[in-house]
């Protein structure tokens, strides 16, 4: 029996959420909707305009990084979970760390004393609950091979690749690390494509996870456009199934498209009323790969998905709280 339902890698960051509007995002020069990664300077300066010049107060802070989501909802689910990942003997990182051991989830950082500055996300939300996302990845950019745990790893169900780890040379190297280990053990590699604008600056780097061999792959309607220059969602994922042996795709409000492998489910999404989308396909992947584990088809899988989608998106944050979970 495998120790670990779902092994993910990613960047380890502490989320920091304010709400704002339109205009804001023009004051700070930043595209909508996306991540954008930044350096400690630009992350002084959004802050200071956030916080002094524009008095917008923090409405939520969490450990987050889109992994490190995905990990804590399937260890919330009952399934047990593996995280790799980096982070400075700092405030922050010891904030992620407490938060990552108190849900249950074992890391290779439990014991780290690595100096620098841990990684921060300021998360922006919009009144029609878009989030623009402001990145310093801080020592999370050096994660590196030396990260893994590959006896961790090897006695996983699932392998989950964060798709933002292209960004850095290193951390793409320990992805793809993690993915020859995992093909080696037997073990399902899934990954998330994470954001618009990351599959379509680094496009070349997801050929190579594909090239190498994908399993399974999460991803929402945009990010399979972009990677399979498609015109329609429809004919993205006609294209991802001759790519990847699985795929799930997200589909906003109208729920997920998948296809295990032989058979394609539409599966409807649950009415709710959006207020933050931050996280909703974080969520999506750990309650998919935790009721996969489970021993779900991939339909009633994706329904569950759903099911904890809307609730993450009716609220603020990206994580569920143990109560949110149980109803």
């Amino acid at each position: 029996m495998k120790q670990y339902d779902v092994y993910g890698i990613g960047n380890a960051l502490v989320d920091t959420e304010y709400e704002i509007d339109d205009a804001f995002l023009d004051v700070i020069k930043l595209q909508k909707g996306v991540m954008t990664l930044i350096e400690s300077e630009q992350r002084e300066e959004i802050l200071h305009q956030l916080e002094v010049k524009h008095e917008h107060e923090v409405i939520h802070q969490s450990g987050g990084g889109s992994a490190a989501n995905t990990i804590v909802a399937v260890q919330q689910f009952g399934r047990k979970g593996f995280y790799s990942c980096k982070v400075a003997d700092d405030v922050v990182g010891n904030f992620f760390m407490q938060d990552l051991v108190a849900i249950g989830v074992d890391s290779n950082q439990q014991n780290s004393n690595d100096e620098g500055h841990s990684g921060q996300c300021i998360s922006m939300i919009t009144n029609d609950a878009e989030r623009t996302m402001a990145s310093h990845l801080g020592i999370s950019q050096k994660l590196s091979v030396t990260e893994l745990d590959e006896e961790a790893l090897r006695q996983s169900r699932y392998l989950y690749i964060e798709g933002y780890l292209v960004t850095s040379p290193t951390a793409f190297e320990a992805a793809l690390k993690a993915q020859q280990i995992a093909k080696e053990a037997g073990v399902t590699v899934s990954l998330t494509l994470s954001d618009p604008a990351i599959v379509g600056a680094f496009k070349d780097a997801f050929d190579t996870f594909a090239d190498a061999g994908i399993d399974l792959v999460f991803c929402n309607e945009e990010e399979a456009m972009i990677w399979t220059a498609s015109e329609s969602a429809e004919e993205a994922f006609g294209k991802l199934k001759t790519v990847c042996k699985q795929v799930a795709m997200t589909c906003g409000k109208n729920g997920a498209m998948v296809f295990d492998g032989t058979t394609t489910s539409n599966v409807a999404g649950e009415p709710t009323e959006a207020v933050d989308t931050t996280g909703a396909g974080d969520m999506f992947a750990g309650a998919f790969l935790a009721s996969l584990s489970g021993g779900s088809d991939f339909a009633t899988a994706a329904a569950f998905a759903n099911k904890y989608a809307s609730k993450i998106v009716s609220r603020f944050g990206a994580r569920l709280d143990s109560a949110e979970i149980s109803n």
